[in-house]
This record gives C-alpha cells, sequence and structure tokens, in this order.
C-alpha cells in the first residue's frame, strides 16, 4: 500500500512465492484404523481443521469421506436433507465432523453415549479435554497436554495409537474368562444340588456331609484355573447378555445332573456295568456307591480311601476306570448343547443393540464381499459398461440397518476411491497429474480408457 492508509486501494498483488504443507498420517494409522473395523469397532474423525482436509484424511486412511461441518450439528447445512436430519442420526451416520470446537466434541460424545454406545476418544490438547472426561474411556496420546491427561482415563507412552488394538484384544480376552466363570459356576452349582437331589430324592440315598464338603472346597480350586484359560477374544464388541450365560449354564448344569442319575441308577437298579465291563456289582455296598459319586472330584480317595466317620469305601480302579469312560461319554455331546444353546439365542444384533451398550455393526470388516461388489460396479461405470445410479444417502425408512447400511456405504467409498487409483489407468493418471500439479483439463485430452 504506497499511500500506507487502511482506506487506501493499494497496489496489485506480488506472486512472490508458494509454500506447500503437507501432514501425512502415521504410517501405522490406516492400519489400525483397519484392525479397529474388523473388531467392529465404528471409527469417527472430529477435528478442528477444514472439511477439504478431514475428507482427505479420511480418504488416505480408509475411514470414509461421508464427513459435515460443525454447521451441521446446529441444523444450519446448506443441504435440506441433511439439514432435516435428526442430530443423533446424522451422528450415527458420519465418519466424522470438522471444524469442530470443544462444545461440540462433547456433544457428540454425549449423543452417542445417548444411543447406548461405549464411546472412546483420543486427544492431545486442551480443547480435547471436556470430550475426554465425558467419554466412557479417554485416551490421552504421548505427547498430549497436561490438561488432556488429567482428563483421561489412559495416557499412552508412545506415539501412535496401535496399542489400543491390543487393548480391546486384552479386554475381550478378560471378558471371554469372565463368562466362562460365570458359565461354569451356574452349571458346577445346578449339577450337584439338582443331581444329589434328585439322587436323595428318588433312591433315599444319604450322602456324606463331609464328601459334600470336600466337593465344594475342590470346586472352587477348579475355578480358579479358568482365570488361565486360553481364550480367543470376540470378533465383535460383546456385552453381559444374562439370558444367555443364564440358560447355558442351566442347560449343561441339568445335564450333567441327569448324566450323574443315569450313572446312579445304572449302578444300583441293573447289571450293566457288571455285564459290559466285568466289574462287581455295588448295589449292596453303601459305601462304595458313595465313592463311585464322589470319584469325579478324586480318583485316588475313590479308589484307596476306607474312612469310616466319611462312609466311603474305595472301589478299585475297576469301577474307577468305567466311570471315567462314562464321564468322558457324557461330556462330548455339551458341544453340541453350546453350538445349539448359542444359536437359538443368538437372535438378531440390533436386539443386543437396544439392549446393551454396542458397536451398531456385527460385519466384520464392514462387508468385504459388499465392498468388492461395490468396486467392480464403479469399475464398470468408469468404462461406460453401466450408468451411474443415483441413491439418496438418507434413506427414507430409518432403523438401524440404515444407519448400518450407511456406514458401510462410508467405508466402501473410500476403498473404491483408493484402489480407484491404484488398478485402473485413468485413476493412476489423474493421481499422478494432482502429484505434478499438472492442469488436468489439458491432460484429459492427450488419453483414454
Amino acid at each position: 500500500v504506497p499511500e500506507k492508509n487502511k482506506d487506501s486501494p493499494g497496489g496489485p498483488w506480488q506472486f512472490v512465492g508458494l509454500l506447500p504443507l503437507f501432514d501425512p498420517p502415521r504410517h501405522d494409522s490406516a492400519e489400525t484404523i483397519r484392525r479397529a473395523l474388523n473388531l467392529g469397532v465404528n471409527v469417527k474423525m472430529i477435528t478442528g481443521d477444514q472439511l477439504a482436509i478431514a475428507k482427505e484424511t479420511g480418504r488416505r486412511l480408509g475411514m470414509g469421506t461421508n464427513m459435515y461441518p460443525s454447521s451441521s450439528l446446529l441444523g444450519q447445512h446448506k443441504d435440506a436433507s441433511i439439514a432435516v436430519l435428526p442430530v443423533d442420526e446424522l451422528i450415527e451416520k458420519a465418519d466424522g465432523f470438522a471444524g469442530v470446537f470443544p462444545e461440540h466434541k462433547f456433544e457428540i460424545v454425549k449423543r452417542l453415549q445417548e444411543r447406548k454406545h461405549i464411546c472412546g476418544m483420543t486427544g492431545d490438547g486442551v480443547n480435547d479435554a471436556p470430550a475426554l472426561k465425558k467419554a466412557d474411556i479417554g485416551i490421552a496420546v504421548a505427547d498430549a497436554t497436561d490438561a488432556a491427561r488429567s482428563a483421561s482415563d489412559i495416557v499412552l507412552t508412545e506415539p501412535g495409537l496401535s496399542v489400543i488394538i491390543s487393548a480391546v484384544l486384552t479386554s475381550r480376552a478378560i471378558f471371554q474368562r469372565m463368562k466362562n466363570y460365570t458359565i461354569y459356576a451356574v452349571s458346577i452349582t445346578i449339577r450337584i444340588v439338582l443331581g444329589f437331589m434328585l439322587i436323595a430324592l428318588i433312591w433315599k440315598f444319604d450322602f456324606s456331609p463331609f464328601m459334600v464338603l470336600i466337593i465344594a472346597i475342590l470346586n472352587d480350586g477348579t475355578i480358579m484355573t479358568i482365570s488361565k484359560d486360553r481364550v480367543k477374544p470376540s470378533p465383535m464388541p460383546d456385552s453381559w447378555k444374562l439370558k444367555e450365560i443364564f440358560v447355558t449354564g442351566v442347560v449343561f448344569g441339568s445335564y450333567l445332573a441327569l448324566m450323574t442319575v443315569v450313572f446312579f441308577w445304572a449302578m444300583i437298579d441293573t447289571d450293566f456295568f457288571s455285564d459290559k465291563f466285568n466289574v462287581r456289582s455295588l448295589r449292596h455296598s453303601e459305601d462304595e456307591m458313595m465313592a463311585a459319586l464322589y470319584l469325579q472330584v478324586a480318583t485316588v480317595i475313590a479308589v484307596y480311601a476306607d474312612w469310616g466317620f466319611a462312609r466311603i469305601k474305595g472301589i478299585g480302579w475297576g469301577w474307577a476306570g468305567v466311570i471315567w469312560l462314562y464321564s468322558i461319554a457324557s461330556f462330548m455331546p455339551l458341544d453340541w448343547f453350546k453350538f445349539a444353546i448359542r444359536y437359538a439365542l443368538s437372535g438378531k444384533a440390533w436386539d443386543n443393540l437396544l439392549e446393551n451398550k454396542t458397536a451398531f455393526t456385527t460385519k466384520k470388516d464392514y462387508g468385504r464381499e459388499e465392498r468388492e461388489a461395490q468396486w467392480a460396479m464403479a469399475q464398470r461405470t468408469l468404462h461406460g459398461l453401466q450408468p451411474p445410479e443415483t441413491t439418496n444417502i438418507f434413506p427414507d425408512k430409518g432403523g438401524y440397518r440404515e444407519l448400518s447400511e450407511i456406514a458401510e456405504q462410508a467405508k466402501r467409498r473410500a476403498e473404491v476411491a483408493r484402489l480407484r487409483e491404484l488398478h485402473t489407468l485413468k485413476g493412476h493418471v489423474e493421481s499422478v497429474v494432482k502429484l505434478k500439479g499438472l492442469d488436468i483439463d489439458t491432460i484429459q485430452q492427450h488419453y483414454t480408457v
């Protein structure tokens, strides 16, 4: 401005230079997000950057480009189809939001929690502190500020977010052990109580209190081994489905109790074991029958013990082998019962969504086959073999199934865009042109797909 006056029109601008800025994601970010999607964890981007930057970053990371500005959270979006959409549904359908402020981040986490989702939030700055505090699991990254660290539940000590995937897998393995413990505790309790009660009521059999006490003590020891049980982490988010756990325990316990009653009936009222396995009959020795019932607890005691105070007498290795064979044979159908119960009680994933806090998808990697089909359709459209179809992003019919489909479409769009650049000549040429900063309109005249 030669006149050095703010009201002066000034002279023309002079081009001095161009300073490019490039802040790429970490090398492991895309893999971390891919693994999170495989585990059924929906990932959203909430950033203060511009919308164009957020979409490009989402495309590079495979998160999708279905992102909106912060104004859409207030119902001020220019697109009428988005402006009339309830904010809660928009937050669930979106892959992320750009240009947000701390209050927007807090509100997004709050709305998702109200929709029965468990929310984890990652952040590093003061503006992330309210959302980190509100989230079910607040995670501060390695270089986070003191405010973010104090508001978080977990503080990472190394760069990157890949450790979160390890934490998810470890926590799901622990949860599986807890479920196994609960099912075992329910089934073994029903097995002992129901089995002994039926034997006492039907055959008027008198159990020794000492041996019942031994069973209770040793049973706690077997339960302790479940803490070191080798389990596979659940591939999808899980929760306490009390009906499934209780029914599974009841069926297992009832089956085992029935097998105990059948064994006692065959031992006391028939000669099946004597005829088939050439062992002496125990029907006239109450102490030996007592030992046979307790054999599954302690083999050595049942074989050699001669405890008058406990009313138990050893039955020998012949009967011990017979009982073990019977126990192994009755154990085999348990897996079939387990599969049948889980199939009968699985129901629809949306019932779990309404009753428990779980992610709103049960498709691994958000549907790999559907995404490959989408890519093939995009290829046909690109080569002129099929006219492009216009689909409504937000269908009129609501429901959680539509929400899941929209989330899947967003992930597939990002994958299609990436694959188009890698596997088509046109996409490869366009990416090279963009990288070199050439005029795309001029270049398009010199190649044909």
